[in-house]
């Protein structure tokens, strides 16, 4: 086989030059050598599935580090709803004679899955909206006035939410 000269991939050269170093700042953020290489894949994975962020690179360490902070808050949140469901589910549990299945806190787990990953797909605040209506049961008003803008802009994220939740599901046939 002969060996193949080729331009240098911008992507090959951030991880050859950096993941080292990522994998090493976030061990000393998190404490967990396991978390830390997950979180490091994920970052190059979110990098390279958005290859023009990559090419207006000019800080690749600040870049790098702005993502891999962002996929911790992702995942932080994401385990915030869970936690908060099954907090319910232990709550509702308590109070009824039959506690759910473990059946039904594996779907119910699942869709939570499913609405976090739905949740990444819109803003901060329209995820942040959904979270307070939804979880801590916040009305428009509140949460319009925390996130400081109109009733309208709320229901407009709440309907945003729910759009990407719906796409989520599977389609059904002959309903």
């Amino acid at each position: 086989m002969s060996s193949v000269t080729r331009d240098s991939d911008p992507l090959v050269d951030l991880y050859a030059g950096h993941h080292g170093w990522l994998v090493g700042w976030l061990r000393r953020k998190l404490g967990c050598p396991d978390r830390a290489a997950d979180i490091a894949q994920d970052t190059f994975l979110r990098i390279l599935l958005s290859r023009d962020a990559l090419f207006a690179m000019r800080e690749p360490r600040a870049f790098l580090t702005t993502t891999a902070n962002r996929l911790l808050i992702d995942q932080t949140r994401r385990q915030a709803v869970e936690q908060a469901y099954l907090a319910e589910l232990m709550q509702a549990g308590e109070q009824q004679a039959g506690a759910p299945s473990p059946e039904e806190l594996l779907i119910a787990a699942q869709a939570l899955g499913q609405i976090a990953v739905a949740l990444e797909k819109v803003s901060t605040k329209a995820a942040e909206a959904f979270l307070l209506h939804y979880l801590d049961g916040l009305g428009h008003a509140e949460i319009a006035e925390r996130q400081g803008v109109s009733t309208r802009m709320v229901r407009k994220y709440l309907v945003q939410c729910l759009l990407h939740c719906a796409d989520l599901l599977p389609a059904r046939h002959g309903s």
